[in-house]
C-alpha cells in the first residue's frame, strides 16, 4: 500500500487482492482507479488530476441536482451554494472536494472518514465513513453516515463511477437497466414527471445496444433481485467481457450517463453508472428522502463486479 503526499488529489491508498486493484484518493475519498490484471474497469484519472466530471466521487448528503439550491425541510427554508451555476442548481452534495482521513487499512481494504461540518444551507453535522475492499468477487464499498447534530437531517447518497469495456465504443455496449420508468427532465436536467419505458427507446430492461442514444437519465420503478438489491450491467457484443454495478436495497434509482457533454478524450469514452438512494431534487419533492435522527447511523453497500467472456 502506497501513500503519495504531493499529488493534487491528496494521499493515495492502494488495495489489492486476487488480481483486483483499486486506488482511493484523499480528496473526496474518491475511487480514483480500479483494474483487474491489465484491464481498466473504471475510467479513472491521474493522481495529479482534478477529478473530471465527478469521476469516482461520493455524492452526499444529496445526489444529482437541487433546483435553485433552495429547499424547505421541517418548515424551515434553506439556500445552498449554486455549484452548477449555468443551470442554477446545487449539484452532487458537499463531500466531493473535502479531504477524507484514513481510519483503517489492510492489503485488501481501506476505510476513510469525513466529518462534515454544519454550513450555510446545510446546518447539520455528519460523520461519513466508507470502507473500500477488493476480492475475487470484485470491488465493494460499504458506506455509513452518522447524524452527529441535535436535529433531524435530510440525507441522500450516490456515487459516480465511470465504467469501461476494453476496446468497445459506447455505441456498441449492451446496456441492461432494471428500471421500468424514467424521469422526464427540463432543460436544467430537473424532474418534471415520469413515464414508463416499456417499448420505448429507453427500454433497457433487456440488454440492448446503446447505439446513438444520449443518456443522462434517471431510472426508477426498479425490478429487484431476491436479496432486495438491483444491478446495472454493461457487456461487450458477441459474448465479450461485462461489468455489473450492484446496489443493495437502499438504492431505489439508477442514473446512466453516456458522457455526451464531456470534452476531449472523455467524450463518450465510458458510461457513468450511479446507484442513487433518491431521485434528483429530492430535497424539494421529498421522494425517497432519508431523514436521519440525531445519533442515527445509516448504512448501505454497493459494488462493481467485472466478468470475462
Amino acid at each position: 500500500m502506497t501513500d503519495v503526499v504531493a499529488a493534487k488529489s491528496g494521499l493515495q491508498w492502494t488495495i489489492e487482492a486476487e488480481g483486483h486493484r483499486a486506488v482511493i484518493a484523499e480528496v473526496g475519498g474518491v475511487l480514483r482507479g480500479y483494474s483487474v490484471g491489465e484491464r481498466e474497469v473504471v475510467d479513472g484519472f491521474g493522481p495529479d488530476e482534478i477529478s473530471p466530471a465527478s469521476a469516482g466521487q461520493i455524492l452526499a448528503p444529496w445526489p444529482n441536482r437541487i433546483r435553485d439550491g433552495h429547499y424547505t425541510f421541517e418548515g424551515t427554508a434553506y439556500q445552498l451554494a449554486l455549484t452548477e451555476p449555468a443551470r442554477h442548481n446545487a449539484i452532487h452534495g458537499l463531500a466531493n472536494w473535502a479531504r477524507w482521513r484514513l481510519v483503517e487499512q489492510a492489503d485488501d481494504a481501506v476505510t476513510v472518514e469525513l466529518d462534515l461540518p454544519p454550513q450555510m444551507g446545510y446546518p447539520w453535522s455528519l460523520t461519513l465513513r466508507t470502507r473500500w475492499s477488493v476480492s475475487a468477487d470484485g470491488l465493494r464499498s460499504d458506506q455509513e453516515a452518522v447524524n452527529t447534530s441535535d436535529g433531524n437531517a435530510p440525507w441522500g447518497f450516490s456515487v459516480h463511477p465511470y465504467l469501461r469495456l476494453p476496446g468497445v465504443a459506447v455505441e456498441d455496449i449492451l446496456l441492461q437497466v432494471p428500471g421500468r420508468s424514467r424521469v422526464l427532465t427540463d432543460a436544467r436536467l430537473l424532474p418534471i414527471g415520469a413515464v414508463k419505458v416499456i417499448g420505448s427507446d429507453y427500454d433497457y430492461t433487456e440488454p440492448r445496444r446503446i447505439g446513438e442514444a444520449v443518456l443522462d437519465t434517471t431510472f426508477g420503478d426498479l425490478t429487484y433481485a431476491a436479496d432486495g438489491g438491483s444491478s446495472v450491467r454493461i457487456a461487450a457484443p458477441a459474448g465479450g467481457p461485462s461489468v455489473t454495478v450492484w446496489g443493495d436495497e437502499n438504492f431505489r434509482w439508477w442514473q446512466i450517463f453516456t458522457g455526451d457533454t464531456l470534452h476531449g478524450e472523455r467524450f463518450r469514452r465510458s458510461v457513468a453508472i450511479e446507484p442513487m438512494t433518491c431521485p434528483p431534487d429530492a430535497y424539494r419533492s421529498g421522494r425517497d428522502l432519508v431523514v436521519l435522527e440525531p445519533g442515527q447511523t445509516w448504512r448501505a453497500s454497493w459494488g462493481v463486479r467485472p466478468a470475462v467472456a
